[in-house]
């Protein structure tokens, strides 16, 4: 059974580098963007003033997915399957959020990769029962 918990962990793990991969590339394709480029540049980005504070909220949010990575291999189950679910239900609703500021095409085909396993990540830990689990 601790092998079963062992694969548990690595696969959530798995899951949060594989969506934290999808954000930080969504991020780097957004820079390539002509014309959120300019945004960016004079600090304000659809409507929204890109301050020092908005930064600090930003960098708050995507340490969330971060941390899930080496959080998901050493908390104990209870712990491990309490901070996924709460993680990705944080980083879903954030991603729904965002869907209402004036996304691209390429923000879609992002958030919807996204969205889909931040979902899959509350489902696999909400299923994720003791016997899963020796520690």
């Amino acid at each position: 059974m601790a092998a079963a918990a062992s694969s548990r962990k690595l696969i959530l793990s798995t899951l949060w580098i594989f969506v934290t991969l999808n954000y930080l590339y969504c991020d780097v394709i957004g820079l390539m963007d002509g014309s959120l480029l300019k945004q960016y540049l004079n600090g304000t980005v659809n409507g929204m003033v890109i301050s020092e504070n908005f930064l600090l909220a930003g960098a708050i949010l995507m340490e969330i997915p971060i941390a899930m990575v080496l959080l998901s291999r050493i908390l104990p189950h209870k712990a491990n399957r309490i901070a996924n679910i709460v993680a990705a239900s944080i980083k879903t609703i954030a991603m729904i959020a965002t869907l209402f500021i004036g996304p691209t095409s390429y923000y879609i085909f992002f958030a919807s990769i996204e969205i889909a396993t931040t979902l899959f990540i509350i489902w696999y830990a909400l299923n994720w029962t003791r016997s899963y689990s020796s520690y």
